[in-house]
């Protein structure tokens, strides 16, 4: 895959982010980053103070460094801030934050060698993860410690994960020398020059990684949602007319009047709908179906400005100081303060959230034989047999766990630095706590989904719709019928691996003429 940096797409950062790519510089980049490091080498050899070229950092930037140490400067910087702790970010964060931090680099306003780009690619493409701890940033001043974690490997101080065979890899288990899995691949250890390792750590390549992560993570899960929404609006006998367009239309919410297509289409051509079009006393649905479109489209909303903010953010250039080739100046600012994916990945966990409450809310709905007219706890011989009682039990506490987990991390600031840093945006942490809520989404969303197809099995010989009954068989694949009460937890990590792996949003996906879900346009 060629690197056009400035113009990565969502596609081509998901390709990156699934893996089994190469990486290829853009051969027009590499002008731009020889005139950018061209300004670097003349104001190292100058003698005006140019932070971070021949000053300390944070709050030593008036401590003036000598010429004869300008590397010792470079080197010292990745080894103090490499101070990470906690587990290591995943292979395909590691993957995202190579290409991001590569293709920043090579838009030529960070000062480096064409060497540093060419290190950052040969690692992604050899297959190696270098080790980043994914606790230690505060989103500001860049993600400082995982990324000296990164340049810390590059330069073959740091480590890489290896599984037993010593090659990097998925399912790493073990960490190896840096120095030596580099000689193995033929990598020569990057040596470092003025301002390299401080446009190295400087940045939001790992906020941003992380947040994309959760992007490309959330796809399936919110697909499997629609799905399963729909389904138990069949299961409970639900109207489709809340799905009306001239409803959505007349609010003007993007998000809202595409779900509501969504479940038009979903749903279009079932029998049990048609069952019970007249006749039916009940006059409206409970919020949990019938407010879906709203609900989940606001949700949508969300997801879509957060995909295009951390699109403009994974192609931007986020270190400090910025390199001016046209003029040769270099300005000292703040892109590097992660604000921007902070609020991004709030507004993402607020819309994870609420995905998974209204979930529960459907699950309470159908296990509540008065509202909906399904035997007690979706079981025939209730009492005997408890049914779905507990399992709606185990979605309360995930969807419970999710309110906490959605307080936003943005609105927390602590100064670092003394006090140099004084305020911060926690947006690595913000992104980071996406992934615990996306699988406790997927767990709601799998027992509701076990509970609308047992709901549906109760209507037969009526049937759902195509999709939503190809989306049944599927299940019935993995899960047999609770007819009576059986070990119970093994069906919904099945059920939760199938919403998690995308296998029911084959059947969403194969509705042709739906807009796209966030891809931005």
């Amino acid at each position: 895959m060629r690197i056009r940096p400035g113009h990565l797409s969502l596609d081509e950062l998901q390709a990156v982010h699934a893996g089994g790519v190469t990486l290829e510089l853009d051969a027009a980049a590499r002008s731009a980053i020889a005139a950018g490091a061209a300004v670097v080498r003349r104001a190292a050899a100058g003698d005006a103070p140019v932070y971070g070229v021949n000053t300390g950092f944070g709050k030593l930037a008036s401590t003036r460094i000598g010429a004869a140490e300008l590397a010792t400067l470079q080197l010292n910087l990745i080894r103090s801030h490499s101070v990470g702790v906690g587990a290591p970010l995943a292979p395909d964060v590691v993957r995202l934050v190579l290409a991001l931090k590569a293709a920043s680099l090579a838009r030529g306003a960070s000062g480096v060698r064409q060497q540093v780009v060419d290190a950052l690619l040969a690692v992604h493409d050899a297959g190696l993860v270098p080790f980043i701890p994914s606790q230690g940033s505060v989103g500001a001043s860049g993600d400082l410690a995982p990324l000296a974690h990164l340049t810390l490997a590059l330069i073959g101080e740091g480590e890489f994960l290896a599984n037993e065979s010593g090659r990097s890899a998925e399912g790493a288990i073990r960490r190896r020398p840096a120095a030596a899995v580099l000689k193995e691949r033929g990598i020569e250890p990057l040596r470092l020059e003025a301002k390299e390792g401080l446009a190295l750590i400087n940045g939001t390549q790992v906020s941003t990684a992380l947040a994309l992560h959760a992007l490309f993570a959330f796809e399936p899960v919110l697909e499997s949602a629609l799905v399963i929404g729909a389904l138990t609006v069949d299961a409970a006998r639900g109207s489709d007319g809340p799905f009306d367009p001239r409803i959505h239309s007349l609010r003007g919410q993007p998000g809202q009047i595409d779900v509501a297509q969504y479940y038009r289409a979903l749903l279009a051509g079932s029998a049990i709908r048609a069952s019970h079009t007249e006749g039916d006393d009940r006059v409206q649905d409970p919020y949990c179906l019938r407010c879906q479109p709203q609900v989940v489209g606001a949700c949508l909303d969300q997801l879509r400005h957060a995909a295009l903010v951390l699109l403009r953010e994974a192609n931007a250039v986020t270190d400090n100081p910025l390199v001016f080739a046209d003029d040769g100046a270099m300005v000292s600012g703040g892109n590097f303060h992660a604000e921007p994916v902070a609020l991004a990945a709030d507004a993402m966990a607020n819309a994870i959230a609420e995905v998974g409450a209204i979930a529960e809310r459907r699950i309470a709905m159908l296990i509540d034989s008065n509202v909906s007219r399904l035997p007690p706890f979706l079981t025939a011989e209730a009492g005997l047999n408890s049914g779905f009682m507990i399992a709606h039990v185990t979605a309360a506490a995930l969807a419970s766990e999710n309110k906490s987990l959605a307080h936003p991390a943005s609105v927390d600031s602590l100064p670092t630095s003394a006090n140099q840093e004084d305020h911060v945006s926690m947006a690595t942490f913000a992104a980071r706590r996406l992934q615990p809520m996306i699988d406790n989404v997927a767990h709601i969303l799998a027992i509701e989904l076990l509970a609308a197809a047992e709901g549906i099995e109760f209507l037969r010989p009526l049937a759902s719709s195509r999709p939503l009954e190809a989306a049944h068989a599927l299940l019935r694949e993995q899960v047999p019928r609770f007819e009576n009460d059986r070990y119970f937890a093994p069906a919904i990590e099945r059920a939760a691996a199938m919403v998690h792996a995308g296998s029911l949003a084959r059947s969403f996906r194969a509705i042709r003429g739906l807009p796209a879900l966030w891809t931005p346009a």
